[in-house]
């Protein structure tokens, strides 16, 4: 018999004066992960996917977790969702109105991170440091503080000239990051981009967009016992059983010896654990 079943959802992270603290949802059960490593670990597919917001059985998850019906129909699967510069709320042809006011219409923080490399990004003030972990961040910054989603992505946009916007998830993976200094490359980026910066405040008002100078970077340490040498994914729809000695826990990625998953690639898949 199998110790949890359920759909896969993100892991749940916190930080508490250590090593981030990790844990796997599974419906109405919850998994420690942290004290499983160096433990087996045995994940099943049962070959089924619910949508996470309606429930509806799917061949296919769309999004991460979605049906197709409300894939097409969501905001939150909106195109504007993965390019905030293209948001379209002003316009009036918001999939979701009252959804927008509350995830798109509120504060968002531009930050620096540094993951595979130094890279841009940016979420919601409330996703902090969640989001970070998430991305597999050994430091982080927030840079500056925006009214909205879409001044965000604008200010992203302008940024990314000049450094990285994507994480690359293998190199993530081998914990071989070196160290940088955050608020000197932020320096070095206000100052040149400094033109397209000012045009967006004069667009925004400087209180719309404001550059955080004085914020001190975050380092985030993960629970890991090795790093893989050579980075092996598991697909689940290919092999739906995996089994290994968890050797660590990064970004939404569960590190074994026998390869890598990224859980949250896997979200509504209905799976069974054993440890």
């Amino acid at each position: 018999m199998p110790d949890y079943s359920g759909h896969l959802k993100k892991m749940r992270v916190a930080l508490a004066g250590g090593p981030v603290q990790y844990g796997l949802p599974l419906d109405d059960e919850y998994l420690p992960l942290n004290d499983l490593l160096g433990k087996t670990l045995r994940i099943q597919y049962s070959g089924t996917i619910h949508c996470i917001h309606c429930g509806r059985r799917s061949n296919k998850s769309f999004s991460q977790g979605y049906c197709y019906p409300c894939f097409t129909r969501l905001a939150q699967c909106d195109s504007c969702i993965v390019s905030p510069e293209k948001c379209h709320y002003f316009e009036g042809t918001c999939r979701e109105p009252e959804w927008g006011q509350q995830h798109c219409m509120v504060d968002h923080i531009v930050y620096l991170a540094n993951s595979s490399g130094v890279k841009v990004g940016i979420t919601r003030e409330s996703q902090l440091p969640t989001r970070w972990i998430d991305q597999g961040a050994l430091q982080a910054l927030p840079i500056m503080r925006v009214k909205t989603r879409q001044q965000s992505g604008l200010v992203e946009d302008v940024l990314r000239q000049h450094v990285a916007d994507k994480t690359n998830w293998r190199t993530m993976l081998k914990g071989e990051i070196v160290l940088a200094d955050l608020p000197a490359i932020r320096d070095a980026l206000f100052d040149r981009t400094e033109k397209q910066l000012t045009v967006l405040e004069d667009r925004f008002g400087l209180q719309a967009l404001q550059r955080l100078d004085d914020v001190a970077p975050m380092n985030i340490d993960y629970p890991v016992l090795e790093y893989p040498t050579k980075v092996t994914s598991f697909n689940l729809d290919k092999v739906p059983s995996l089994e290994g000695t968890l050797l660590g826990i990064k970004g939404q990625y569960l590190i074994f010896d026998s390869g890598v998953i990224n859980i949250r690639k896997y979200t509504a898949y209905h799976v069974e654990v054993t440890h």
